[in-house]
């Protein structure tokens, strides 16, 4: 039987999450404080994971299972010992996906005494790199744009690549390997976005690949719009493509689409397949059939080592929730971008020692980390690449199994946007 998920209930989940003390802040946010349980002993060094996230706004629906996911895998970190002396700690800042707060929510956790800031905001990142170099402060992040991201700074991409090759890698892909792919001309393609940073980025990848490539694509346009979900101008804007990238979330866009009588093929990234839990809510799956989702790491369906773990960790800290939970989408599976960045902390504090961490211990791990998993070199940083990932994994969605399987090349080299 299906499991309905709508906002609402996810939102009365959060409410009532066990463990959890919100108290509200002067400048219109909210932080949430998570205690870890621990085995460690009294004197073991507390390491703070400040997370600047969206609790309530926009981008809630996906966020609060990815925030799940973050707390869960610091449990197990710290319950395992896998950072000898060290208990981590999980602060929330809730910015609401509204830039106004990115600064606030930034100054709130580090007065709260966060040790190294996570967040998925891509707009965050931008408007917070120069309080980072100020404050000599390491920020980490799974949605970054290449103008926030600088050889040597304090911005570590943990994971996931620049949106801009997302886009550009995404364009190639599908011009090789797509079965559709017009062979007597070139294919129409174009995107809609809010006017985010993760979405105005990624379409400047996808348009520049386009550029270079005019005998495979004709681009239709890059229709970015304030938060809104009604789509009709970006439709009638979009409807005679071939290929087109939907917004995040995608799902009233798309009924939108196809009741306009838009025959595309939709594309896109993990971003996207965060979200599929409202494609389902709506019974879109015959709307989103042969979907492409240009990701970095596996779904649920796969058998690696970090889908596994995140599995494990799932049924055993929200078995009564598990499954909705998964047919949500891949937010969850944001484990395995917190698993890289734990894993360079761990390195940082192995260098170091538990009273010497802080963002020089991480640069010095930095400078040789990598990290093989299931016998492929996934992640790499060295002393100046700030951005680790190596490969991507694209996945079709099947309307009648409504899910997603991986489709060869199993993986696949990111393949940089020029420079502007």
């Amino acid at each position: 039987m299906k499991v309905s998920r709508t906002i609402g209930v996810i939102f009365l989940a959060l409410a009532i999450l066990p463990l959890t003390i919100s108290c509200g802040g002067g400048d219109g946010g909210s932080s949430t404080i998570v205690p870890e349980p621990t085995q460690e002993s009294p004197e073991a060094v507390v390491i703070t994971i400040g997370n600047l996230t969206d609790l309530t706004g926009p981008a809630s629906v996906a966020m609060t299972t990815i925030n799940m996911g973050l707390e869960d895998l610091v449990r197990y970190y710290n319950e395992q010992k896998l950072i000898p002396g060290v208990r981590l700690e999980v602060l929330h800042y809730d910015g609401q996906y509204d830039p106004s707060k990115d600064i606030p929510g930034y100054e709130r956790l580090k007065e709260k005494g966060a040790d190294i800031i996570f967040t998925p905001v891509a707009s965050a990142v931008i408007a917070l790199k120069p309080r980072l170099e100020a404050d000599r402060m390491v920020l980490f992040t799974v949605a970054p744009s290449k103008g926030a991201v600088e050889p040597g700074g304090y911005v570590f991409a943990v994971g996931s690549p620049f949106s801009e090759d997302l886009g550009y890698t995404l364009l190639k892909w599908v011009a090789e390997n797509a079965p559709d792919f017009p062979k007597d001309r070139p294919a129409r393609i174009g995107g809609a976005f809010w006017k985010d940073a993760y979405g105005h980025t990624l379409l400047t990848g996808a348009e520049a690949y386009v550029k270079d490539h005019p005998d495979q694509y004709v681009w239709d346009g890059s229709h970015l719009t304030g938060i809104t979900f009604t789509w009709s101008t970006e439709v009638e804007a979009l409807k005679d493509c071939d290929y087109v990238i939907p917004p995040v979330p995608m799902n009233t866009f798309v009924k939108e689409f196809r009741d306009a009588g838009g025959k595309a093929r939709f594309i896109g990234t993990h971003a996207h397949d965060a979200f599929m839990g409202l494609i389902d809510d709506g019974n879109l799956w015959d709307e989103i059939n042969g979907t492409l989702f240009l990701r970095a790491s596996e779904l649920w369906n796969d058998e690696g080592t970090t889908v596994k773990l995140m599995k494990q960790l799932l049924h055993q800290n929200h078995p009564d929730d598990a499954e909705a939970i998964i047919r949500e989408g891949c937010g969850y599976l944001t484990g395995y971008n917190f698993y890289v960045m734990l894993e360079l902390m761990r390195k940082a504090v192995e260098v170091g020692g538990p009273q010497s961490f802080g963002s020089e211990a991480i640069f010095e791990a930095a400078e040789s980390f990598s990290l093989t998993i299931d016998g492929v070199e996934r992640e790499t940083f060295t002393e100046t690449r700030r951005i680790s990932i190596n490969y991507l994994l694209m996945y079709e969605l099947r309307a009648a199994e409504e899910d997603e399987f991986r489709v060869p090349p199993l993986w696949y080299p990111i393949v940089p946007a020029p420079d502007e």
